[in-house]
């Protein structure tokens, strides 16, 4: 069975991975359901802080994934969503790539949505990509999107966690403010919320940089092949890389985005039907829907008697590990992490590439030199598995150092040939040298002595 956290949550499989833990499905004994469970990996205070940070929001509303409940068991610490079973809008895109414009405005309508109740509360997301959008399970039913994974967003006025010259998201998702180090504000979540519109309507990501350098010489560019004209006027303004001349709220661009949609043409009985699969899978063994087939040690004991509270919900358990809990507002999905003591899991979901880095122009790794080839090069060692080189250029860690490449190998027969010829030739035997040495002597003698009697 799987480990029992706080003596509530017992972690069942991982479903993929935040900017600070793996993201577990957990079955929550005290309410009886699964949930999405974030374990925080790292110890540092830093982390911490974020964590900390993240589970204090409480945003009630439909498009929105804020934490419903946390714990803490020792030396870790847990917070839960309700579980979200469609994928990102990664995976939907990688489905069926570019999506329908109709389809797009219902998606984008429920993002700014989500970004007006988080903006209500003055809170900036600074995160908003296609992999923090996550989507309910509905079939070709109307999608319903939630905006999830608040791990560095902050309130207005509260204090930074990282050095005033670090910028923190990312990259290809910033706003060119924040490039520039302005201060977090809303404004730079509508710009990237322009982008994930673009992502779903061209099925690729798009390159931030070149549009915006675009924007800055040329204007507003026309729409793409295949957007219908409002909808790219409402996406180019909230692409705009000024923030004076993008849209003031998301609520406004939800009044642009309505009007545009009523200039939309209604899909054809011919247009292909976007289905939102459930991207969990099957419960692992030991599970079922109404949760573990058997008890796991650990889970405490008037929770496995099946006392319930006024609300119908199992009482909550009192366990001596726990040293803090706190449940308040609606459940909404999350991620969950790994337990630092379980093996390392394979994770089925992409991995963040939220992170910090400073401001260009970038510091330029050391360059190592090559160590000079030795005359019989050894095979070159095979590459450490741990390190990602996919992240390498997001991340702070030096790029590696390819190792030198080897020498062509020489066979073994003409390398033998090779050797005998530059071994030295042996000399006489040692009992042998003083008489030949003599000898020479006598023979020097004699033609000295032969030249004088010319």
């Amino acid at each position: 069975m799987g480990e029992v956290f706080a003596g509530r949550y017992e972690l069942a499989d991982p479903i993929g991975r935040g900017g600070v833990g793996a993201v577990w499905r957990a079955w929550d004994h005290r309410r009886r359901r699964y949930v999405a469970a974030k374990v925080l990996q790292q110890r540092d205070a830093h982390s911490l802080l974020r964590f900390v940070r993240e589970q204090a929001l409480r945003i009630d509303h439909p498009h929105v994934l804020a934490p419903a409940s946390w714990a803490a068991d020792d030396d870790k610490v847990l917070f839960t969503m309700d579980l979200v079973a469609g994928g990102s809008l990664v995976h939907l895109v990688g489905d069926y790539g570019p999506l329908p414009p109709v389809f797009v405005c219902t998606l984008l309508d429920q993002l700014l949505s989500g970004l007006a109740a988080v903006h209500a509360e003055d809170v900036v997301h600074r995160d908003v990509k296609p992999a923090n959008v996550l989507l309910e399970a509905t079939g070709t039913g109307r999608p319903r999107l939630r905006l999830s994974d608040f791990g560095i967003a902050m309130r207005l006025g509260e204090p930074r966690l990282t050095e005033t010259n670090l910028v923190v998201g990312t990259p290809g998702y910033l706003a060119p403010e924040q490039m520039l180090g302005a201060e977090p504000d809303f404004p730079a979540d509508l710009f990237a919320a322009g982008l994930v519109a673009l992502y779903l309507l061209e099925g690729a990501k798009p390159d931030a940089k070149a549009l915006v350098q675009y924007f800055l010489e040329h204007g507003t560019p026309g729409p793409p092949q295949g957007v219908p004209e409002p909808l790219w006027q409402v996406v180019a303004t909230l692409l705009q890389p000024d923030p004076a001349d993008r849209f003031r709220t998301a609520t406004g661009a939800r009044k642009a985005l309505a009007a545009a949609a009523e200039l939309l043409p209604e899909p054809g009985p011919d247009d292909e039907l976007v289905e939102i699969f459930d991207q969990l899978g099957p419960l692992p063994p030991g599970f079922g829907p109404e949760g573990p087939l058997r008890r796991a040690s650990g889970v405490a004991s008037d929770l496995v008697a099946g006392g319930t509270d006024e609300s119908g919900a199992a009482a909550d358990p009192v366990d001596s590990r726990a040293v803090g809990r706190v449940d308040s507002g609606p459940a909404g999905p999350v991620p969950g992490s790994a337990v630092e003591e379980r093996p390392t899991p394979t994770y089925t979901g992409s991995l963040s590439d939220t992170g910090s880095f400073r401001l260009p122009p970038p510091q330029q790794a050391p360059v190592h030199p090559l160590p000079l080839p030795a005359p019989v090069p050894a095979p070159a060692p095979a590459p450490d598995p741990r390190i990602d080189t996919a992240t390498a250029a997001y991340t702070t860690r030096d790029p590696q150092v390819p190792p030198p490449s080897p020498a062509p190998r020489t066979p073994a027969r003409a390398r033998g040939r090779r050797a005998r010829r530059a071994a030295p030739r042996p000399g006489p035997p040692a009992g042998a040298a003083i008489p030949l040495l003599l000898l020479a002597l006598a023979c020097y003698a004699v033609g000295f002595w032969a030249l004088t009697r010319v």
